[in-house]
């Protein structure tokens, strides 16, 4: 029987840190990796695309590369096995996906690949702001074989102490890592080819909407800032590019906390994400317009 090419799947609420360790990993690897993430997003990408049917397809250094997801989940897996010839898959999913159902699809129509295992990232600082983990939060928990408590920068040792505890109440055979900035040894984090069989369970499908705005002007930087310091709480995550007069930068935001680094961008492009956000789009639209010089 051929060698099945091992899966990790890489899961974690809105914000949690899934693409920062996406590049960590790239970062300390050594292997021929293939990222299927739904969009390129926030990993730069200079390489030249490869356009496939169900895959688009990014050269990046060290023989790694970038897909995006451009059709069915198994048909994408499929062509990358077929094109790139990967040692190894990592699945980033979406913060508000349960991938319970993604690890069936592997287990039960992916017979040429072999879960490796299932890494969850979780939010020190939004557990402790948030306490009520909700339904897709607990799923990401509960089915993960090893947790990385990220950003521990953000609280103390006896409130590191009480997410930790709040997280073994739902997992208690996970293995544990802590994290600030996904900084780890990430090579712990492949080689375990764990079998899950795991029951039918009914999804949920918590009203999580969102919106864009695009801009090919400049934004006054000032103005920018007081809106990102004061955006309402229907937004728990925006990410995406701005651009000012004098840079552009990378944009994250994430349960009230936001930062800003430098990032090559042509244009301003935000995404605003969150329960019932659509309630708050012109608001935020319209003060967004009025920082346009």
């Amino acid at each position: 029987m051929a060698q099945r090419t091992p899966v990790t799947l890489i899961t974690g609420y809105l914000g949690s840190g899934k693409t920062t360790l996406l590049k960590t990993i790239l970062q300390g690897t050594e292997r021929k990796l293939a990222i299927l993430m739904n969009e390129f997003g926030e990993i730069a990408i200079d390489s030249k695309i490869i356009e496939g049917k169900n895959v688009k397809i990014a050269e990046l250094a060290g023989g790694c590369v970038c897909c995006s997801l451009a059709g069915e989940f198994e048909a994408a897996v499929e062509e990358i096995l077929k094109v790139v010839k990967p040692e190894a898959i990592v699945v980033e999913t979406t913060g508000v996906a349960e991938p319970d159902a993604l690890i069936v699809n592997i287990r039960d129509s992916l017979p040429q690949v072999q879960l490796d295992a299932v890494v969850t990232i979780a939010d020190a600082d939004a557990i402790l702001r948030y306490p009520e983990i909700g339904y897709t939060g607990r799923i990401q928990l509960e089915v993960a074989d090893i947790i990385l408590i990220n950003k521990i920068d953000l609280v103390d040792s006896q409130q590191l102490d009480r997410v930790e505890g709040k997280i073994r109440e739902l997992n208690a055979t996970a293995t544990f890592f802590k994290s600030s900035y996904c900084r780890m040894n990430t090579e712990l984090l492949f080689g375990y080819e764990i079998e899950k069989h795991l029951p039918h369970r009914e999804h949920s499908h918590l009203e999580i909407e969102s919106f864009s705005f695009s801009s090919d002007k400049v934004l006054r930087r000032e103005g920018f800032e007081e809106i990102a310091c004061n955006l309402p709480v229907e937004v728990y995550r925006a990410k995406g590019f701005v651009r000012f007069i004098d840079d552009s930068y990378l944009f994250n935001y994430v349960a009230g906390r936001w930062d800003m680094e430098e990032f090559k961008a042509e244009n301003t492009q935000l995404v605003f994400i969150g329960s019932n956000v659509l309630k708050v789009k012109n608001e935020i639209l319209v003060q967004l317009k009025s920082c346009e010089v």
